[in-house]
């Protein structure tokens, strides 16, 4: 057992004690690895205001924002074995345990972040989300995460060939994995934590990923050169342990899955806004922004597409998604 996994050990049975005497107060935990401030977190702390108004105080939730509680993988098993309660986590991450998820991460799926939201409102995000019962969880709703892009220390990437011999930090997901292969670069899956450390160290060149988390990872300050290349709208989903769902009363239950479903909206008011702002505050930092070949991209990352969706849920799942286009 290394380092980490004795931390994680240690955690899970000091948070399964916490678990027992707060579930007993009526105080969920949460945890998020984006700092306070983020929209994610905001809703997520909006969300235990509204249940406390609604329990007449009886349920509470607290934020453990900033990575606190370990990685997205560790929140997620922690969730699992009822050691917490709530944890929002990316798509990216969960593809390999949670193979339904990976309709939600292929490269090119979206037209817009309008088409993804209506994807993830209707039958195809249902159907995602039903899906973590098989392993402990509860869906509770899926939340925005914006367009992801490519950024390094290198050069500006105009077109597939520019990323040939770069190594980029992804999520640790096999599709992540595939759609950075294919598309020429060398793919580093690392936690979303480690990434500034390993582009200030020169382990990577570059990474992936929306604008909120560039700017608030301080990852901009060394990769100074970001492509909007918009290969993924990948949201985000938030998870409720299975053991603090069952501990529920059937209203209590209600309540807690109507609110997180309201939860959504507020979620992408304070994203539109703060992504915006984030765009902005990268620039005047200086960071070169440039515009790609948006079709050479979608050209050479189309194989990763074939290879997900060639039978099954998958493919149905992308048939229902590319007819909301």
């Amino acid at each position: 057992m290394n380092r980490r996994q004795l931390l994680l050990a240690a955690g899970t049975a000091a948070l399964s004690g916490r678990w027992a005497a707060a579930a007993s107060e009526g105080l969920l935990t949460a945890a998020d690895v984006h700092v306070n401030g983020y929209p994610t977190v905001d809703a997520v702390r909006w969300m235990g205001e509204r249940i406390a108004q609604l329990t007449q105080g009886r349920l509470r939730i607290r934020v453990y924002h900033s990575g606190q509680l370990g990685r997205e993988s560790d929140t997620v098993d922690l969730a699992r074995s009822g050691a917490l309660d709530i944890t929002r986590v990316n798509f990216g991450p969960l593809t390999n345990p949670f193979p339904l998820t990976q309709i939600f991460v292929l490269p090119y799926l979206f037209e817009s972040v309008a088409h993804m939201r209506r994807a993830v409102d209707g039958e195809v995000g249902k159907t995602v989300l039903q899906g973590f019962e098989r392993r402990e969880l509860i869906g509770l709703a899926i939340y925005d995460a914006g367009i992801r892009n490519f950024y390094n220390v290198r050069r500006p990437i105009h077109v597939p060939a520019d990323l040939h011999g770069l190594k980029i930090r992804v999520p640790p997901s096999d599709v992540f994995i595939n759609m950075v292969r294919t598309l020429g670069a060398n793919p580093t899956p690392l936690p979303y934590g480690e990434a500034y450390s390993a582009l200030q160290t020169h382990l990577i060149d570059g990474a992936e990923n929306n604008w909120r988390s560039f700017q608030t990872s301080r990852q901009f300050e060394v990769a100074r050169y970001l492509s909007e290349s918009g290969h993924s709208v990948s949201p985000d989903v938030l998870l409720l342990s299975r053991r603090t769902f069952d501990s529920l009363s059937a209203a209590d239950r209600e309540i807690v899955l109507a609110v997180a479903g309201e939860s959504v909206a507020h979620m992408r008011g304070l994203w539109d806004r703060l992504e915006a702002q984030a765009r902005s505050d990268v620039i005047a930092a200086g960071v070169h922004v440039n515009p790609v070949d948006r079709a050479a991209f979608q050209r050479a990352a189309q194989p990763t597409v074939d290879a997900y969706v060639k039978q099954g849920v998958l493919k149905q799942l992308y048939a229902a998604v590319r007819s909301l286009a």
